[in-house]
């Protein structure tokens, strides 16, 4: 008896399931193509339970349509928070986007982040296999070290409570902004779980040891590091190669355009260590240029993490593969500035979706953006 290509996605999709506890799933780790489905936006100055609801710089997918998503809000419109999302759609295109829960992320001592002063920038949130939940935190720069809080990432409970930190390698703390260590708001961006567990997180651009940021003229490189699930230290370092800036600013710009990394998501074969990386570019005056880019760690991608150095250095980056570039009107769509990204569920055809997210910066000119696209793999 012969099956229908998407059947077979579904049977092994649900096998994979069973065997990792995560819905990070695939047979098939080569992605052909994205179809976009549609998009749905909540507009800023939305209130749910009092506080505004914004920020989104990060997003997973629990189960359903079921979906967990933190805000970047540092305590200056609220306590810092997550949410609960509900995210349902058709491969019509009609998407819907509703609130369910709102969540304050708890500290070592079961208390609430100050909400009138900043300490954590949280950018990135994903689920862990036991259930639970990782967060990635950018910290934040100040000249005076009392006021200085370093990047981290922690695994707390679905109710907020505090689990563990993982150890993150030293090269990422803030140390002076200026000759070494990371730069102030260039951190944890990034966050990935592996479908065997290791836990992914990588900075938004250069460390300051590494070279400099990326511009018009050439790109950057960044750290991904792997982190041990059962021991919580770091296991190996990987350089991912970031391109220059793609589209320079209107004359007279207000800010200098840039480009990043601004999540990263687990594909591919069970074991397997390949990602869709979202390289965000801006230019005040012309908007967001967004790419998506498969990306993989091979046997042959180096361990960079004795090197104090990446300037000069030689080394095997990890793999990139271009897969999508949008610019910012895309088939109709104005890009909004795309933070994160998440798997959707698996639609009739069998093909999987994917879910994009946008950080509003609680501007009046900006939304929080949900964009869903139908992906293509290869048989």
């Amino acid at each position: 008896m012969a099956f229908a290509a998407h059947s077979w996605r579904c049977i092994v999709a649900s096998l994979a399931l069973l065997l990792t506890g995560c819905p990070v799933l695939s047979f098939n780790p080569s992605i052909t193509s994205l179809r976009l489905l549609g998009s749905a936006s909540i507009p800023t100055g939305t209130l749910f339970e009092g506080v505004e609801f914004g920020g989104i710089s990060g997003l997973d997918w629990d189960a359903g349509n079921s979906y967990w998503a933190i805000s970047d809000d540092r305590g200056e419109r609220g306590t810092p928070r997550f949410y609960k999302l509900s995210i349902d759609y058709d491969a019509s295109g009609n998407v819907d986007v509703k609130i369910d829960r709102q969540i304050h992320m708890l500290r070592e001592d079961g208390t609430a982040f100050p909400s009138s002063a900043r300490t954590v920038d949280p950018e990135a949130i994903r689920v862990a296999r036991n259930g639970q939940l990782y967060w990635a935190s950018e910290g934040n720069w100040n000249a005076a070290a009392a006021s200085r809080f370093q990047p981290f990432v922690r695994e707390m409970t679905t109710q907020g409570g505090f689990v563990r930190d993982f150890s993150i390698p030293s090269s990422y703390h803030y140390v002076d902004n200026a000759t070494r260590g990371a730069r102030s708001n260039k951190v944890f961006e990034s966050l990935a779980v592996g479908q065997n567990g290791v836990v992914y997180v990588a900075n938004e651009d250069a460390l300051i040891q590494d070279g400099p940021p990326a511009s018009l003229q050439a790109g950057s490189v960044l750290r991904v590091t792997a982190l041990d699930p059962v021991t919580g230290k770091a296991m190996a370092q990987y350089a991912y190669e970031l391109p220059k800036i793609p589209v320079d600013g209107t004359p007279g710009a207000a800010f200098s355009p840039d480009n990043g990394l601004s999540d990263m998501l687990a594909v591919g074969l069970l074991f397997g260590r390949e990602f869709i990386a979202v390289e965000r570019a801006f230019a005040f005056g012309v908007g967001n240029t967004i790419r998506l880019v498969c990306t993989e760690i091979t046997d042959a991608t180096t361990d960079v993490s004795g090197l104090a150095s990446l300037a000069g250095a030689t080394y095997t980056p990890m793999t990139r593969r271009l897969l999508l570039e949008m610019p910012a009107q895309y088939q109709g769509l104005k890009l909004d500035n795309i933070e994160a990204i998440s798997w959707g569920k698996i639609l009739p055809n069998g093909n999987r979706t994917l879910i994009l997210a946008s950080d509003n910066n609680f501007s009046d000119t900006q939304t929080t953006q949900f964009i869903v696209f139908e992906v293509f793999e290869d048989s």
